[in-house]
């Protein structure tokens, strides 16, 4: 079961065009542009999702 509620990065600022959204579920996260959100999301696993958070904090990325 996904979560309602959608977060945007606190890193996104209010007229910024490369944000994103992201909302997780049992296992999983799903992402999606703020600017064109009615063209869907993209899903991952959750240990995908750590791997990628897990590079782009190490400067890895």
């Amino acid at each position: 079961m996904m979560m309602n509620d959608w977060y945007k990065s606190s890193y996104s600022q209010g007229g910024g065009d490369n944000c994103v959204e992201c909302r997780g579920g049992e296992g999983s996260v799903q992402v999606r542009d703020t600017q064109n959100r009615s063209l869907g999301h993209l899903s991952f696993p959750m240990e995908e999702w750590a791997a990628l958070l897990w590079g782009a904090r190490s400067g890895e990325l």
